[in-house]
């Protein structure tokens, strides 16, 4: 039985090696952990309790991982919070957490969160202390530095003392995931299941202390934060977070880095795979891929061992809700099989395919994937009805997507219960973006749908029907939604239809729309 804070104080055991890079930045495992310390003593000086909820709205960087961890050591929930929301997105968020702590970045891709918040018409009661990363200070927030700073009067030994009041049991974060309701809901990990979780993951991948892993996740998903820098703490692998998904930086950073392990969505290899200058970099350094949340095509698994040299690449199926993994391909797996597959169960996790009445059906046969064992959530914060609705009387946790599985276990997903779809490696919830759309005064009723995209394997497609006296035109509504929600959520395609099809209920009829897309 783990917890963060002993995850921490092992990694110092990896002594001067390199740990982490962040741009022209350098750190040793010695200073990462020194650096954490830091964070925890001024998270004391500012009075965090145990308990108490940190949320984190910026991009990958050193302090991200600087004040998640440190917020942890001394018994701090991490809320991390997507880049990409909006200011009253994030304010949701903040607020049902009861997040007393925000951290954020006013100089992201042109976007000063401090004022999203201020200005997202619901700034949240609960919070009490706001710090800038990067860009400028204002509306009463702190700068980094002066976070940091505040902390020069709090002892090592406060520190060390709270980090053992932390247990294997206590919550350790919590992630917002949306649902079939439209509102955000938190997803509950505790210490233990998560390093558990995560221990198999990196000893399945593979991940040693001679791989240089490139982070192009993003640290507000479990990909970037559990499967990316905690599992490098694990293993004493090097870091490199990359805040912004750029192919020419990223062959930059793979080529003068000499990266070799390459976790991402099919978009991050497929986009690399067609890059026009892909030739003029050093990409022999590469050994790694860990991918998934998406259609792998077989010619894309060949294609990233015979042109990028990838020695070992694997897929794994996962939700939020079970601490991000569920099963996982294994290294001798064939191309077929990693491609066409999300792999087997992880060990000491159990995976069935159910009917309708939660009976386990024949293999080969369809049905919904549901998964029991340490690896599933204790619940959605604050929402023990959800959590009811997801986590059956016996502990079953139903994810709500539609697989077969075959004789050797491993589960092929064939379509989503709940009308999920991915674009480029994030969740896009119809219900969600629909009730966003319903806000249009043009707008009677709408539709979202995921329909295939070469780039980013799915996209939204919607199906508006309009108002009788209103008037709209697609990029009028393309606009309006990329400034009412993250850019992954606005669909981008608009069909306008007389009416929706429905059932005799009133139910729409979306297999009927995604008709009109094939």
């Amino acid at each position: 039985m783990l917890t963060i804070p002993q995850v921490v104080r092992a990694a110092a055991h990896f002594g001067e090696r390199e740990a982490l890079v962040d741009g022209s930045r350098r750190w040793s495992f010695i200073e990462v952990v020194h650096e954490i310390e830091s964070a925890s003593r001024a998270f004391i000086a500012q009075g965090l309790k145990h308990g108490d909820r940190v949320a984190i709205w910026a991009p990958n960087s050193a302090e991200w991982i600087f004040a998640a961890l440190g917020a942890q050591l001394v018994g701090g929930v991490l809320v991390p919070i997507n880049t990409r929301f909006k200011g009253h997105e994030a304010a949701y968020v903040i607020e049902r957490s009861g997040a007393e702590f925000l951290f954020c970045c006013n100089d992201f891709l042109g976007t000063n969160y401090v004022n999203e918040l201020q200005q997202s018409g619901s700034s949240p009661q609960c919070l009490s202390h706001i710090v800038v990363i990067s860009g400028a200070v204002d509306h009463g927030s702190r700068s980094w530095a002066e976070f940091m700073s505040g902390g020069s009067k709090t002892s090592l030994e406060e520190v060390h003392v709270r980090e053992l009041e932390v247990r294997p049991d206590d919550l350790c974060d919590i992630i917002f995931t949306s649902g079939t309701t439209g509102k955000p809901k938190g997803v509950m990990s505790l210490h233990d299941q998560t390093i558990r979780v995560f221990l198999e993951w990196s000893e399945i991948v593979g991940l040693n202390d001679t791989d240089r892993y490139l982070i192009v996740n993003p640290f507000f998903h479990t990909f970037g934060y559990k499967a990316g820098f905690l599992a490098c703490l694990l293993r004493g692998t090097t870091m490199l977070p990359v805040p912004v998904f750029d192919i020419p930086s990223v062959l930059n950073k793979i080529s003068d880095e000499q990266i070799s392990a390459l976790p991402g969505p099919p978009t991050l290899y497929l986009s690399i795979l067609n890059h026009p200058d892909r030739a003029r970099f050093d990409l022999s350094s590469l050994r790694l891929a860990v991918t998934g949340a998406a259609a792998v095509p077989v010619e894309m698994i060949k294609r990233m061992r015979d042109e990028l040299n990838f020695e070992v690449i694997l897929t794994a199926y996962g939700l939020t809700e079970s601490t991000g993994t569920v099963t996982m391909c294994r290294a001798e797996d064939d191309p077929v099989t990693i491609s066409t597959t999300s792999g087997r169960a992880i060990t000491d996790v159990e995976v069935r395919i159910v009917d309708e009445n939660n009976l386990e059906v024949a293999l080969g046969l369809s049905g919904e994937i549901v998964c029991r064992g340490y690896n599933v959530m204790p619940g959605y914060f604050a929402d023990p009805e959800a959590t009811a609705q997801t986590i059956d009387a016996d502990g079953w946790l139903h994810t709500g997507d539609i697989g077969v599985m075959n004789e050797h276990g491993y589960v092929t997903i064939t379509d989503r219960l709940k009308d999920m779809f991915i674009v480029g490696g994030f969740n896009a919830y119809p219900a969600e973006i629909e009730n966003e759309f319903m806000n249009h005064p043009a707008i009677a009723q709408v539709a979202i749908v995921g329909q295939p995209d070469e780039r980013m394997g799915e996209v939204g497609h919607a199906f508006v029907v309009l108002r009788h006296d209103q008037k709209i035109d697609a990029d009028q509504l393309f606009n309006w939604g990329r400034n009412r929600m993250a850019n992954y959520k606005v669909p981008r395609h608009i069909t306008f239809l007389d009416a929706l099809p429905t059932n005799a209920s009133g139910k729409v009829l979306k297999y009927e729309l995604r008709n009109f897309i094939n």
